[in-house]
């Protein structure tokens, strides 16, 4: 009865597989390593209503993606490729961005346990700990030392405990867990996304809109600069080509009688520059400009004020 029960069951996952990948064209393929059913079930509860996790066999998900593939959908092939080791799959028809930050976000402290892989180094540093003298033999088995202050054990050095990349031993977990200290934090893990029938790396979700516009348009440039090297005209470099031709004309209108419309202000400018600085001025309401004779007088009194100071230190009056 219990084999015919878990067939039942297989199947009914098999159908809800296939009902997913016909509701959604959007999802993220997470794994699930050091994750337990209660905190599986508070992740759910947080993405309801925006995102569906799928928790199946790799086997039975790769026979469903098969029979999918085989109805007409040869690009579910790209996800089946994909389907090792501890993963689930989250379906959703939010943005795939937005959903990985909240999924990220889902994360738990959770304690050393021996054997786990390292996710980041961890010192111990240097203080009074809750643990009691009877402890004692336990740090100093460890390499620690550690005195007595006011009925406690204090650690009288930092202590690396191990790196990232390592495997955590038995001493250290316990060690961790005496002090009461949560170093590794657990939770889903986004490896894949699909969009659509493209399936790529996490890290695309973190490129933004600006940093796609910048690199558009220093290809933009890049092709421009290439094309007026080689005299090509392209959609890029015909404005620039435009420009170019529009300053060659300025400069033959200025070295020569002959006149348009675009440079007359320029030929009037060439002409009497005078006439523009004055116009600028009383525009701007600049002050009138300081005669000659008064420039002299000016001059000639800062000099005597600067003779008359004494040198500084460095011999270099005001400039320092």
């Amino acid at each position: 009865m219990a084999s015919k029960k878990a067939k039942e069951r297989k199947y009914e996952l098999a159908d809800d597989l296939i009902k997913l990948f016909g509701e959604y064209n959007k999802c993220l393929m997470v794994t699930v390593d050091n994750v337990g059913s209660n905190q599986l079930h508070h992740i759910r509860k947080s993405l309801r209503g925006k995102a569906v996790i799928y928790c199946g066999k790799n086997t039975q998900m790769r026979r469903v993606l098969r029979q999918l593939e085989a109805d007409g959908r040869p690009e579910l092939e790209q996800i089946r490729s994909k389907l090792k080791l501890n993963v689930a799959l989250v379906f959703t028809h939010t943005d795939l961005s937005t959903l990985k930050d909240l999924i990220e976000e889902n994360k738990r402290p959770t304690a050393a346990k021996a054997g786990a892989v390292a996710q980041t180094g961890v010192v111990i540093p240097k203080d009074v700990t809750p643990l009691d003298p009877a402890q004692t033999s336990f740090l100093q088995a460890l390499n620690i030392g550690t005195k007595i202050t006011k009925g406690q054990i204090e650690i009288i050095n930092d202590v690396p405990l191990f790196c990232k990349g390592d495997k955590v031993n038995a001493g250290q977990a316990a060690l961790l867990q005496k002090l009461d200290i949560m170093p590794f934090a657990y939770g889903l893990e986004v490896v894949q996304c699909y969009d659509d029938g493209s399936i790529f790396e996490p890290g695309v979700l973190s490129i933004s809109s600006a940093q796609i516009l910048g690199s558009f348009a220093a290809g933009c440039r890049n092709v421009a600069a290439i094309s007026l090297m080689l005299n090509t005209p392209t959609v890029c470099s015909v404005p620039y080509s435009i420009l170019l031709a529009f300053r060659n004309l300025l400069a033959m209108s200025a070295a020569t009688d002959y006149e348009f419309d675009g440079s007359k202000e320029v030929k009037a400018y060439l002409a009497d520059p005078s006439a523009f600085a004055s116009a600028c001025a009383s525009s701007s309401g600049a002050v009138a400009p300081v005669t000659t004779a008064a420039k002299k007088k000016t001059t000639t009194e800062e000099e005597d004020e600067m003779a008359a100071a004494p040198a500084d230190l460095f011999g270099g009056g005001d400039d320092y």
